[in-house]
């Protein structure tokens, strides 16, 4: 809609992404260990150690190399203010969970629950799948009682945020006037002069040319170079080096019964009479008191369950459709509750269930028995496992073999590359600034020209470039740094020169256009078709001139403005006429409503963090780029 709106929500998108998005999966429930490492903050006296950070570094490095694909680059993370960034994101969980804490904010077992089948890696077919569940927990190197206490953390931060988020304001008045400014129109005319119209006056000595070189010398210096041969090795490609054959993956079948298929599942609605946890004795006989009423009006007429339920229950989250809490497997539910629901028949309606959350009334509505895939759909599946669990033993096994064969026989990295299998490689030409794609990582290129490589002509260490990958290098040619001659770089000194003054030239005639044109007099110019822009839209001119166009007097049309362009010569735009905005629809202005509402909420709850940081007791590590040396 308008500039200042996407501005802001891409910045509360990365805020969101860093304190809340990936919280569940960053590991907090080290949040309650202890540890005898120095720790990296502290908030309020609680600590902040390396392992959490590690931990969190990880995930953002995992996240960001699924994103990034081949541009992926390790080597940023060890830059000091990525690291900074990671823990203040920590910090900030840290505070808003203690903030969570002290207002006396809670989660229900079923609303964490809900919020876990929810979440979509852990669905199949649209349902929550727990064997997919706890295979993904694995691969994670996460237990479920680990990343329970997790999402619950979140769910209690996500609390207090979403108090903030969800009370923003906006001013009818102010979207109206947004829209209008936003959506005014101005019919516009371009004129270019151009540089190039202008070389043929523009003269350049050799004096002029000797001068530039003399004062701009690191202009012409070429970088240090190096060519090196390489070996690279990872687990992924030990995967080509292993093989699998048809018993170990009927073994591995058989003693993994549990990850091929998904457990009896049951759809069940209840009706609630809600209790508190902590209610009186009073409170808790008033409410089963009312539960065994609702109770026998059921027994009376069980075919009117549904219409019961939206009657009496006092779940917000299924009273209104009748009960229904969809499908459930075990350990999705609270004990109790379980217990009494695998115990019914399809149809059949429980006496009261007693729970934390108060009285249930529970009837059984489907059984979907449990089922396992054949060895045969999984077997591919199996197999491919099994080889990457090979080739990271294989990887582990080898890794620390080739690190020192790389260091003892540093004078040849032929050994290192017979053992792992893999081929030594050439690079082209590189110089320090050459980061890319595997295997050029910072690291890497800091790795190559070490001194030991360049000077002593030894082995580069054994670096890891990326998780589960081994780089290491030697020279073959080098270049040191150098300054070219003027002889060399004489003519495209010329050249830059010349297009120098061709550009003042046309600059200077576009100003003295410009100033005529403001008085009124007449210029022989060559104007574009008039063509209509919006502060948006203005894709004819670029966003410093159509600021100009948007700030210019127009109590007198034509009106003229002109910008120098650096790369062209001077632009000038006549201002013909401005179209307002006569009517403003309900769904737009809704729109604007709603994006300032969203840009209000999002400053409130910057304002409060940020007063929370303030009254805090936080102590910060500072990081430095000599860390990594």
């Amino acid at each position: 809609m308008f500039d200042f709106v996407h501005g802001n929500r891409r910045f509360v998108q990365i805020v969101l992404l860093l304190i809340i998005l990936t919280f569940a999966f960053w590991g907090v429930d080290s949040y309650n260990k202890s540890s005898h490492s120095e720790a990296l903050a502290t908030v309020n006296g609680e600590k902040i150690n390396q392992a959490e950070f590690d931990q969190a570094a990880r995930q953002q490095q995992d996240r960001m190399r699924k994103m990034m694909g081949s541009n992926y680059d390790q080597a940023m993370f060890d830059k000091p203010e990525i690291k900074r960034s990671i823990l203040e994101s920590l910090v900030s969980q840290r505070l808003l969970m203690s903030q969570a804490r002290s207002i006396g904010l809670t989660v229900s077992e079923k609303y964490l629950a809900q919020s876990i089948a929810g979440i979509e890696v852990f669905q199949k077919d649209g349902k929550f799948d727990k064997q997919l569940y706890e295979s993904v927990l694995r691969r994670e190197k996460m237990s479920p009682l680990t990343f329970e206490a997790s999402v619950a953390r979140e769910l209690y931060m996500r609390q207090l945020i979403d108090a903030y988020m969800r009370n923003g304001y906006a001013s009818s008045i102010t979207a109206n006037n947004l829209i209008r400014l936003n959506e005014q129109q101005r019919v516009v005319a371009v004129a270019k002069i151009s540089f190039e119209s202008y070389l043929k006056r523009a003269k350049v000595d050799e004096a002029a040319v000797q001068s530039y070189y003399d004062m701009n010398l690191k202009e012409f210096q070429t970088d240090e170079q190096v060519r090196v041969e390489y070996v690279t090795f990872s687990a992924d490609a030990l995967q080509s080096q292993v093989t699998v054959d048809d018993d170990e993956i009927k073994k591995y079948y058989e003693e993994h019964q549990n990850e091929f298929g998904s457990p009896e599942q049951r759809q069940a609605a209840h009706i609630l009479i809600a209790t508190a946890a902590q209610a009186s004795d009073a409170d808790k006989l008033a409410a089963k008191a009312k539960a065994e009423q609702v109770l026998q009006q059921v027994k009376q007429s069980p075919d009117k369950f549904a219409e019961l339920a939206k009657q009496h229950s006092q779940d917000p989250g299924s009273a209104a459709s009748g009960g229904g809490l969809g499908q459930f497997g075990p350990g999705m539910m609270v004990k109790p509750f379980e217990e009494a629901v695998f115990k019914l028949k399809i149809g059949e309606i429980s006496g009261l269930v007693q729970t934390d959350f108060g009285f249930h009334i529970i009837k059984l509505l489907a059984v979907n028995p449990a089922k396992t895939s054949s060895l045969i759909e999984v077997k591919s599946a199996i197999a491919q496992r099994l080889k990457l669990q090979k080739a990271n033993d294989k990887f582990a096994e080898l890794a620390e073999k080739f690190s020192n064969i790389v260091y003892e026989q540093s004078d040849t990295l032929k050994p290192a590359a017979e053992l792992v299998k893999m081929p030594l490689q050439q690079s082209g030409w590189l110089n320090k600034k050459q980061v890319g794609a595997l295997p050029w990582t910072d690291k890497a290129l800091q790795a190559v020209f070490a001194e030991d490589v360049t000077k002593k002509k030894r082995n580069s260490a054994a670096i890891e470039i990326a998780p589960n990958t081994l780089f290491a290098a030697r020279l073959l040619e080098y270049k040191p740094v150098s300054t070219r001659s003027l002889r060399e770089v004489s003519e495209g000194i010329r050249q830059k020169l010349l297009r120098k003054q061709a550009l003042e030239f046309a600059v200077k005639e576009g100003q003295l256009v410009l100033a005529q044109l403001q008085r009124g007099e007449k210029v022989n110019v060559e104007w574009t078709v008039p063509t209509t822009i919006t502060r948006e839209q203005h894709a004819e001119l670029d966003n410093s001139l159509a600021r100009q166009v948007f700030q210019a007097n127009v109590a007198i049309l034509p009106a003229y403005v002109g910008i120098e362009n650096a790369q062209n010569g001077y632009e000038l735009v006549r201002i013909d006429a401005i179209k307002e905005v006569t009517s403003i629809n309900e769904t737009k202005h809704a729109g604007y409503m709603q994006q300032l509402r969203q840009i209000t909420s999002d400053e409130m709850f910057q304002a409060y963090l940020a007063d929370a940081k303030k009254h805090a007791d936080i102590t910060m590590k500072s990081f430095s780029a000599d860390e990594n040396k």
